[in-house]
């Protein structure tokens, strides 16, 4: 099967352009006050309408979400997948997942080995698991800071679910990345930015491009 790509923080027309253009298969939208990446449903839902029709996978990503959250989120933007990139426990998770109706993406920070652990705890719960470096202290979000965690750490394991490699992933380091863990999707974020938040188009277009060869 071949690697495909998630394209996540999204927030113009030229990055998500990009994106459909280069062959992603999951569209990410963050809504997370503390991210520089942070947008509004309506604008989410409005820069998500180009994927319909081509079956890219539109996410949800989220930080700890309420009910107020993920009703507004179902009632704009309608994702197909809502990521999880807190701390909920397995049984929020399937209170989320009962309560929206779509598919989720439950992230796992890691920094040594004993952090993939808790994967099997959302087994029969998440669609897919997402495997992204654990962030330093002083980000103050979760994800999306640019660092990376040992990659071989994940080399020969098996999940019942399918799995996304995510963390300081970039055009140059993609293709290691993957042969590293045996990664089947990836998620990419800051390492297609100009600047914190800034999508450039062109390193969208060039990572997707280093996954096709992979």
């Amino acid at each position: 099967m071949p690697v495909t790509a998630k394209i996540c923080g999204l927030s113009t027309p030229s990055a998500v352009t990009a994106a459909l253009e280069g062959g992603a298969s999951h569209l990410g939208f963050v809504f997370f006050p503390g991210s520089p990446r942070d947008i509004a449903p309506e604008l989410a839902a409005q820069l998500a309408e180009p994927a319909r029709p081509r079956r890219v996978q539109v996410c949800a990503v989220t930080v700890n979400p309420d009910d107020a959250l993920i009703d507004r989120l179902m009632g704009t933007l309608k994702p197909d997948l809502i990521q999880l990139h807190g701390q909920e426990s397995p049984a929020r998770a399937r209170e989320i997942s009962r309560r929206a109706g779509v598919g989720l993406i439950k992230v796992l920070s890691v920094s040594q080995a004993t952090d993939l652990a808790p994967a099997r705890d959302y087994d029969g719960i998440a669609d897919y698991l997402m495997f992204d470096a654990k962030a330093p202290a002083e980000a103050g979000r979760p994800g999306g800071a640019g660092v990376s965690f040992d990659w071989t750490l994940l080399a020969g394991l098996k999940f019942s679910r399918p799995w996304f490699l995510a963390g300081g992933l970039d055009p140059w380091n993609v293709e290691d990345a993957v042969r590293q863990s045996g990664a089947p999707l990836v998620d990419v974020s800051s390492g297609v930015e100009r600047g914190a938040g800034l999508k450039e188009p062109a390193l969208i277009m060039a990572f997707l491009d280093a996954v096709r060869r992979i």
